[in-house]
């Protein structure tokens, strides 16, 4: 029985299209950009195209969660429905939005002790995500229980791999990630980080890489590395501005595997901010993600 709603945030980065088609509801995370803040909404307030040329102008983004406020607002609105939540949500690694969700749900729970609210932190971001958020979806339309979603959630997210490389190690730098000294290096020496995010959530650096082309080989090597069953799943590829790479990560792909599908879309403001014009993550299922010990 279709008796639950499953619910995200923009940092899905999933194509407008698909959160149109699917009626999918979501939380807004917020970018302030030009002195202005917007909505991250898939593009829609704050164009993909726009947010990039402004950076690469030299705009220093800014970035903000969703209040506890607003999830309690869109939850309601389903409680109200009758309906159980299942809200999918970007990494607590990555964010304090899922936090935003657990005050909400502690609200709430008091107010409709018969509901349920499920939150589950997905441990990545963008369309990581995002194809969490369509996997749901499909297995709610084959009739799968909530209960079933949420363990198939659970026990896949941490074979959920996602490799990423960026142009500018400076947003890098001004996000925390590293330190300035090596920002100069890397500079100097056009050296492109490799990162992927851990079992933890969190961004981990795991090398690094002379040049834009041996960067675009990396994280096609790391696929051919860690893939598992690569024509039974959709995997996806989010951008920077920078589409003809992304074109030629699928090529790479497509020439060695058969694939159930390949979602590519911009990384939208909000994890663009950290990862700027020219960044590429590869997302897929595979092997267990790189482990932080920290």
């Amino acid at each position: 029985m279709n008796n639950f709603i499953i619910i995200t945030d923009s940092c899905c980065d999933l194509p407008l299209d698909y959160i149109s088609t699917l009626e999918i509801p979501y939380v807004s995370l917020t970018c302030s950009c030009r002195g202005t803040e917007v909505l991250d909404d898939f593009g829609t307030s704050y164009p993909f195209k726009d947010f990039y040329e402004d950076m690469r102008r030299g705009e220093i983004p800014k970035t903000s969660q969703p209040s506890s406020h607003a999830f309690y607002t869109s939850f309601k609105e389903i409680l109200e429905q009758k309906k159980d939540i299942l809200y999918i949500g970007v990494s607590s690694g990555l964010s304090g939005t899922t936090n935003s969700a657990h005050i909400a749900k502690n609200m709430l729970e008091e107010e409709y002790p018969d509901s349920e609210i499920h939150i589950v932190d997905i441990l990545t971001a963008s369309l990581g995500q995002g194809i969490m958020v369509l996997q749901a979806y499909e297995m709610q339309k084959q009739g799968k229980t909530l209960s079933e979603i949420i363990n198939y959630l659970e026990s896949t997210k941490n074979h959920l791999n996602s490799y990423i490389i960026v142009d500018d190690i400076n947003h890098l730098k001004r996000g925390g990630r590293i330190s300035s000294t090596s920002a100069l290096v890397g500079m100097l020496l056009n050296i492109k980080p490799f990162l992927t995010i851990s079992n933890l959530g969190k961004v981990l650096p795991i090398g690094k890489i002379r040049g834009r082309k041996k960067a675009l080989t990396a994280l096609f090597e790391k696929f051919v590395e860690k893939v598992e069953n690569p024509e039974e799943q959709i995997i996806a590829i989010s951008h920077g501005d920078c589409i003809e790479d992304a074109l030629s990560l699928k090529e790479l792909i497509l020439n060695k595997f058969k694939i159930k599908d390949i979602i590519i879309n911009y990384v939208g403001p909000v994890v663009g901010t950290y990862g700027g014009p020219g960044s590429l993550t590869l997302f897929f299922l595979g092997k267990e993600r790189e482990t932080d010990l920290a």
